[in-house]
């Protein structure tokens, strides 16, 4: 069910005064499992049956670790092989068997394949990247916390985050599972501005810029500057929607007493390509940083006897991003993304700029401010394309102005991207003057709250990561 929905809000409202009427925590986290569950198999109550079996599976060998310790390396590849192996069919079957044929078919070998009918469970690949974190940790350490079947299941399933993050850990979760929860002003305080402001983000900007890019994306062959056009507006449209989805989800967690973690920090202020990965979907970056990153960068250390060669700098850096294209779609647009990424980071680390490099002088950090987010921008032109066919015949084969109603639609888009981007920007110098003056933060979310009554629409197409 969305957090946008009608529905989910009549329903959220009365489970939270029966929520905060009982007093015994363990209680709490039954009725919050529930719901949790309830909400998740909603539209369909096979995604929450998969959902329960693979957390049994999960609790079972979290188990076998303490049970049978001499085999926990053993325990530990049932239970990656059993949650990748889920993700995998479920998410990537068909796109792994029409790849098959596709390669096949380019050599003269002719196959026929069937495309399975497989409904992808919603927000599979943020709850496996959860449950793989605590699997992971647990087989590292003998010091991990062990929650009873309850406290886990709440901890994969947790309503706020299961469709679209953030991927909280464990270490955080999970302590404010098991503790004793009391309803707080401070917390609605909290979560007032961040729902107010995500529903904005959500039905204000993202829904309104969508029209616009996905009639630029649609088009068989536009013209480059209607594809920039069009790509700064997804900029604008993924940014808006993906984190107005995690103001949604935090804002809904202080209202039921948890503090989840940040998901964005500009990342369109970044200045090179590890910088944007430390700001951008910032739980996702931090798992692929401590659980592929940092292990594969180790691996090949040790194996090149810690020869810092670019090979070893670089592959690790290409590695984890081509995971991180995969995961988010089955499509060769999400993998080129990845691997643009891979490669760009690997490319700044070679000329010494890395996620920390700060410029020397102003007029160097404009720069490479502005070269950095028009990287971003082509980045997720490769991200949004249809395929790759389609990118590579508008980039080689379009005008670059076309018409001059092509133009004129173009100056459109930019218009309106601008014209929708300005409330994010006028947000981020209201916080950093908030302390000086404390009035503007109540009247902008008094501006923002009438935007939202004027533009909600409680039928709105699903958030855009939920599909991921």
């Amino acid at each position: 069910m969305s957090l946008t929905s009608l529905a989910f809000w009549e329903f959220f409202i009365v489970f939270l005064i029966i929520y905060w009427l009982v007093k015994q925590k363990n209680l709490q986290n039954v009725l919050l499992l529930t719901a949790s569950y309830l909400l998740y198999g909603w539209v369909n109550p096979w995604f929450a049956l998969i959902l329960f079996v693979s957390t049994l599976i999960d609790y079972a060998i979290v188990q076998g670790f303490i049970k049978a310790p001499k085999f926990k390396r053993h325990w530990l590849a049932i239970g990656v092989i059993a949650n990748l192996g889920m993700l995998l069919y479920f998410k990537y079957i068909n796109f792994f068997i029409d790849s098959y044929a596709n390669v096949l078919g380019s050599i003269g070998i002719q196959v026929e394949t069937t495309t399975l009918n497989i409904l992808v469970p919603l927000g599979i690949s943020f709850y496996t990247l959860k449950k793989l974190s605590y699997l992971i940790d647990a087989y590292r350490t003998t010091q991990i916390d062990r929650p009873n079947i309850i406290d886990y299941a709440l901890y994969v399933s947790f309503f706020p985050q299961i469709i679209s993050g953030p991927i909280d850990r464990h270490q955080n979760l999970l302590p404010q599972i098991q503790s004793v929860r009391h309803w707080s002003l401070d917390n609605v305080t909290e979560a007032v501005p961040l729902l107010v402001i995500g529903l904005f983000k959500k039905f204000v900007i993202s829904d309104t810029v969508a029209v616009l890019v996905n009639e630029v994306f649609s088009i068989q062959q536009p013209t480059l500057f209607m594809l920039y056009a069009g790509s700064l507006g997804f900029a604008l449209q993924i940014l808006a929607d993906f984190s107005g989805y995690t103001d949604l989800s935090r804002g809904i967690a202080y209202l039921l007493g948890f503090k989840t973690p940040h998901n964005f920090n500009t990342p369109y202020l970044s200045l090179t390509p590890s910088d944007f990965w430390n700001r951008w979907h910032i739980t996702f970056s931090q798992w692929l940083r401590d659980y592929v990153f940092f292990p594969l960068r180790r691996a090949l250390l040790k194996r090149s006897k810690r020869r810092e060669t670019f090979f070893v700098l670089a592959a690790a850096p290409i590695g984890a991003m081509f995971i991180s294209g995969l995961w988010h779609g089955a499509g060769w647009t999400y993998i080129l993304w990845g691997l643009y990424y891979g490669i760009l980071i690997a490319l700044y680390q070679a000329l010494g700029i890395g996620g920390q490099w700060k410029p020397t002088s102003g007029a160097k950090r404009l720069i490479a401010w502005v070269v950095m987010f028009h990287l971003i921008v082509f980045g997720w032109t490769l991200f949004r394309s249809p395929s790759i066919s389609w990118l590579i015949d508008v980039l080689f084969n379009s005008a670059v102005l076309g018409s001059q109603a092509q133009w004129i639609a173009a100056i459109v888009i930019l218009t309106t991207t601008s014209i929708y981007a300005a409330p994010l920007w006028i947000k981020q110098i209201i916080d950093r003057y908030r302390g000086e003056v404390p009035a503007l933060v109540g009247v902008y979310l008094a501006v923002v709250l009438i935007a939202v009554i004027i533009f909600i629409n409680t039928s709105a197409p699903e958030f855009l990561y939920a599909q991921f």
